[in-house]
């Protein structure tokens, strides 16, 4: 054999893989070529170093090109041109001559092996595959669509196989393990090898062993013919495989020459073709096998239906019986009822059932939970898949105790979608039960679940929780833990939230307010005491009464509004109750209630108050929307201060003209009437003069309405602070076409600083400042960082401005409020009622994902959720 200059082979090398990336992708990069430093059996080879002449060779014409292409097999030419992975042949025969080149094409990582031969060269090696190895995983089982109980691994495989079994396997195939697989090594270090699945001619070619599996679970190696039809007992047949890789090479050699394994493969050979044409002797029960595949399938899928139908209702599936046509039997049966009353393939399902024909009815509880189980799975891999191509996210977490006393977190996840048209999305991945609501504690069980789902958290850029101290606090609150761990992980108080405080901040700093809402809660208690009350108030008022809640302020609105609009008609229904009443005890309360309603006091406090909570309702509603910008939501903040302000000059005067107007319908007199409680007797026969109208107005505009008014104002600036500051950060993504050079090139800096973390930065600030300044015109003069993202992905800009749109991305994942964790808990409740109390926490998990993200179930197929359970009920037995 001619030995092969080093020179020459890299020459060939070279040429090859040109060859290859211009049959691949045109205009690729250099080849990266160098020596491999081991051989497949771990052997060392001869480092190289190409010289700059060996690069710069020019011609492929010459000798070595000739005899190249003389030597490579056309099959050869046409693997390397589409490039079909080959897997490694084996070392043994390879000379001293033979020499490895490694070279990075677009998709993969090629491997060339050259040999001199006598004459000139000659290619046993051409691959081309991917650089990760990935895990064994077969092509046809994913695309497979009938229910299957015959397990993957062979391994597993039954020892008695029946022919319906057979059939199936030979219609599957036999499993492959992709090229790029490593193999585990025994004690010894050796291991299987993918050249082991090829068999080397005398001529240089390889034929593919399709007869010879892998099993991953043994690390042994099966024969899939004789295992489907021998009775024989040998290695590759029997037991924990072959797993002799010493003599692995005799092995397969001395096996596929045999007469047993020759005649195993002539008989799934002709029982394959057979099956592909359709002309196999049990071809009848091949039939009744794929129709009662495909009865199961569509049961399944009616099945699926009801329950996807029933929990997205927040409805129980269950009842005090599991049995068919009985009254108490739960939700779940009798929707299947009901539907089988319309549906042939239900009733026919039934019909075999109630008949004792079919032991398997798929209609008991553990069936419906595992359904339940495969619903939410995939509802939330749909949710995980679509926040890792989002990359960034946030966090939102709130906590209520549930019906059985345990204390529940709701776990949000924001991100800024990017399929079609950027949008917003707040997804509900489950519910965390905490058995200590310590800043520690709720700290280790966000990372616990974080790790569950497989999100990193170095790509968190945002939390947000409600104001409790355990959350919030600076130092030693779970945002300031998160924050030790991922400083960009910026944390942002719940707006929506923090305007409630701000009027119960409000509320608690006047006499006089905290009175008027004691009034109101007498006034509905009162009524609600009884149901003739009630009745009789709602034949006077249009809308009820509302119950005082301390989080939730809509209902204080509403309750305002009744003895606003209505005062005179609430008045009427108390002088009735006060007529009818035959007990002293209520007598006495509706006459002092009737009074209280028609008093000028009353009167004005609910004018002011009605006042000051609507402008924070429609502050508040608007916050609590998923698309709330950041920018957006200081802007509203400013906007109600500035109408509190404005309110605070002209309010009072216009809320007396009003309670003066109320006052009349009510024939009442409009003057403040101060109750005075002597403490000590009186040591004269004369009284004081009462004190005067106008003097006991001003007392109450200085001590009621001015207090209440500041109180709001300095607490919404207060509490709004922390948003502004986050705010601030990224201000310049919403206004950096009209900002001056330096300014802009200031806050530029401000930004890539707020998103840097050691050495590790989300953006350039060299290059988001020439994105800004080079920004095309915009479709209109004011424009939101959503519309700018859209902007960007319409026009299809995102490569033209990388690191604007990377900060316009970070900048909509910040939350402004909590308000998806509180809707989560309404969902709750709907599921965890008094009845459902014993409720495990994966069945509560399982159902409030499938009712809260209900539009990410929807887009789910019923075959996927019927192929997910398939694979949980696949036995490694069959009886």
């Amino acid at each position: 054999m001619n030995p092969l200059e080093d020179d020459d082979a890299m020459f060939l090398a070279d040429m090859l893989l040109d060859e290859c990336k211009a049959a691949k992708v045109p205009e690729t990069e250099p080849s990266a070529c160098m020596w491999a430093e081991q051989d497949e059996e771990g052997n060392p080879l001869p480092k190289r170093r190409r010289t700059v002449e060996n690069r710069k060779r020019g011609s492929p014409k010459g000798t070595f090109a000739g005899a190249l292409r003389q030597s490579v097999e056309p099959q050869q030419q046409a693997q390397a041109s589409v490039g079909e992975t080959i897997s490694e042949s084996s070392a043994t025969e390879e000379s001293a001559a033979s020499r490895v080149v490694k070279g990075n094409i677009p998709g993969g990582e090629m491997q060339i092996q050259i040999v001199a031969v006598e004459g000139g060269v000659n290619v046993n090696r051409l691959c081309i595959g991917d650089h990760q190895p990935e895990e064994p995983s077969t092509a046809s089982a994913d695309a497979r669509e009938s229910v299957t109980a015959i397990p993957r691994d062979p391994a597993d495989w039954p020892a008695n196989l029946t022919d319906s079994d057979r059939m199936e396997l030979v219609q599957r195939g036999p499993y492959e393990i992709q090229s790029g697989f490593n193999f585990p090594k025994n004690q010894d270090g050796r291991s299987c090898h993918h050249h082991y699945f090829f068999r080397k001619l005398s001529n240089g070619e390889r034929i593919k062993r399709t007869w010879l599996m892998y099993s991953p679970k043994k690390d042994s190696l099966f024969c899939f013919c004789c295992k489907l039809f021998s009775q024989k007992s040998f290695k590759l047949r029997t037991g924990g495989g072959m797993t002799d890789w010493k003599n692995c090479t005799d092995i397969l050699k001395m096996h596929q020459n045999s007469a047993e394994h020759t005649k195993n493969m002539c008989s799934w050979k002709d029982l394959e073709t057979c099956v592909t044409k359709g002309q196999t002797l049990d071809k009848a029960e091949l039939a009744l096998i794929i129709a009662e595949t495909r009865r199961w399938r569509e049961v399944l899928t009616r099945l699926v239906a009801i329950i996807q139908s029933l929990a997205e209702r927040n409805l129980a599936l269950r009842g005090s019986t599991d049995r068919l046509n009985e009254a108490d039997n739960g939700n779940f049966l009798k929707e299947v009822e009901l539907m089988a009353q319309f549906d042939p393939v239900l009733k026919e399902h039934m019909a075999l059932v109630e008949g004792g024909a079919d032991h398997s009815s798929y209609l008991g509880e553990t069936i419906q939970n595992e359904l339940i189980d495969c619903i939410s799975e995939r509802i939330l891999k749909s949710i995980l898949s679509e926040i890792s191509k989002s990359k960034y996210f946030s966090i939102i977490l709130d906590c209520t105790p549930d019906l059985s006393h345990r204390e529940q977190i709701s776990l949000i996840i924001r991100i800024v979608a990017l399929e079609g048209t950027p949008q917003i999305k707040e997804h509900f991945v489950g519910f965390l039960e905490a058995e200590e609501t310590s800043e520690e504690g709720l700290s280790a069980l966000v990372f616990k679940k974080l790790r569950e789902l497989n999100i990193p958290f170095y790509n968190c850029r945002g939390q947000a929780y409600d104001n409790g101290t355990n959350t919030m606090g600076k130092n030693q609150g779970v945002q300031a833990r998160l924050r030790q761990i991922n400083p960009r992980a910026l944390y942002v108080p719940s707006i929506a939230h923090t305007v409630k405080l701000v009027v119960s901040d409000a509320a608690r700093s006047s006499a006089d307010a905290d009175a008027y809402f004691g009034y109101l809660q007498k006034l509905f208690n009162f009524f609600a005491a009884s149901t003739s009350r009630w009745s009789i108030l709602k034949n006077y008022v249009d809308t009820d009464l509302k119950l005082r809640l301390e989080t939730r302020w809509e209902t204080r609105v509403s309750s305002v509004a009744v003895v606003r609009f209505q005062p005179a008609k609430v008045r009427d229904a108390l002088l009735e109750l006060r007529e009818s009443a035959a007990d002293p005890d209520v007598l006495v309360e509706a006459q002092s209630l009737a009074e209280e309603v028609g008093s000028f006091r009353f009167s004005i406090c609910s004018v002011v108050w009605n006042g000051i909570l609507s402008k924070i309702q429609n502050v508040s509603k608007l916050l609590k929307s998923q698309n709330m910008e950041v920018d957006v939501a200081v802007d509203l903040l400013k906007q109600a201060e500035a109408s509190l302000a404005a309110y605070r000059d002209d309010g009072f005067a216009a809320a007396q003209t009003c309670a003066k107007k109320m006052c009349e319908e009510m024939s009442e007199e409009a003057a403040l009437k101060r109750k005075r409680l002597r403490n000590t007797q009186e040591q004269f026969s004369y009284e004081a003069l009462d004190e005067s109208m106008s003097d006991a107005m001003q007392k109450m505009e200085v001590s009621f309405f001015n207090l209440v008014v500041d109180k709001a104002i300095a607490s919404l600036r207060e509490r709004a602070e922390m948003m502004r500051k986050v705010a601030g950060k990224f201000s310049v993504l919403n206004n950096f076409t009209d900002l001056p050079a330096l300014e802009l090139e200031k806050q530029t800096n401000i930004l890539c600083r707020t998103l840097t973390s050691g050495d590790w930065t989300d953006l350039n600030s060299e290059e988001l400042l020439v994105e800004m300044k080079s920004f095309p015109p915009r479709p209109k003069t004011k424009m939101t960082m959503l519309e700018y993202l859209a902007f960007l992905e319409e026009k299809r800009l995102t490569e033209v401005y990388p690191n604007l749109w990377v900060a316009l991305r970070i900048a909509l994942t910040i939350p402004t409020t909590v308000a998806s964790a509180e809707r989560s808990f309404s969902k709750q409740k709907l599921l965890k009622t008094y009845l459902r109390s014993a409720m495990s926490q994966e069945h509560l998990n399982g159902l409030a994902i499938i009712s809260i993200n209900r539009d990410v179930a929807g887009e789910i197929s019923y075959d996927e959720t019927i192929d997910a359970f398939a694979a949980r009920k696949a036995r490694s037995l069959r009886f």
